[in-house]
């Protein structure tokens, strides 16, 4: 069974997640790592555990989720894998980062694009496609059902919800998709959301002051 483990990275601590199973196989999901620490802190944990990086996902292409996708693509020759729809997003960065201040490194472009339905696989490991625009214009969701989780990306966090106000967001898009799409997960399906604590899906449908 996959397990997952974390990182906070750059100025948005932002998490950036490695998912791993017995064979080994890893998936990279929104590597935000900025600094060089944090680059040694991802790599150090890849080779401690024996890891071989097989997969480069992100759920969106915000500049915060995309930072490390060249290191990534230059030291394991990995090329990231997302919805043909973040595509605007991700060029978008090259533009607004100087303004951000953030040093770049233009993400290469994917090979394969991921559907908005659909499995993608790593080692014994399923994860299962849900789009869910609502944060960025095709935000997906990735969650693995054996082990009974979710890498929510910037959709839902622990009493709150992605901002709405970026180029391609929509309040009312996010929220139906929110109810419609992750409230019919398992009620203790863990969520690991792109910034902050992990949840749970029967936590947010009490708690989450967006649906109360």
């Amino acid at each position: 069974m996959a397990q997952v483990q974390s990182f906070a990275n750059n100025p948005f601590q932002e998490n950036t997640y490695i998912l791993f199973d017995q064979t080994g196989e890893c998936a990279i999901i929104d590597p935000g790592m900025y600094t060089a620490s944090e680059q040694n802190l991802v790599v150090n944990f890849i080779k401690a555990n024996n890891l071989k990086p097989t997969l480069l996902l992100n759920t969106h292409c915000h500049i915060d989720h995309v930072l490390g996708n060249k290191f990534v693509f230059d030291l394991y020759g990995l090329k990231p894998q997302f919805n043909i729809g973040e595509s605007e997003t991700l060029e978008a960065v090259v533009a607004y980062a100087p303004a951000m201040d953030l040093r770049y490194e233009p993400s290469p472009l994917p090979d394969n694009y991921l559907p908005e339905t659909g499995h993608i696989h790593f080692g014994d490991t399923d994860l299962d496609l849900i789009f869910a625009p609502g944060h960025s214009p095709a935000h997906l969701c990735f969650y693995d059902a054996k082990a009974n989780y979710l890498i929510g990306g910037d959709v839902l966090f622990k009493g709150s919800i992605g901002r709405t106000d970026l180029p391609g967001g929509n309040f009312e898009q996010l929220i139906n998709n929110i109810e419609k799409k992750l409230f019919i997960l398992p009620e203790n399906c863990i969520v690991y959301p792109g910034h902050g604590p992990e949840t749970t899906i029967g936590y947010e449908k009490q708690y989450n002051p967006f649906f109360m």
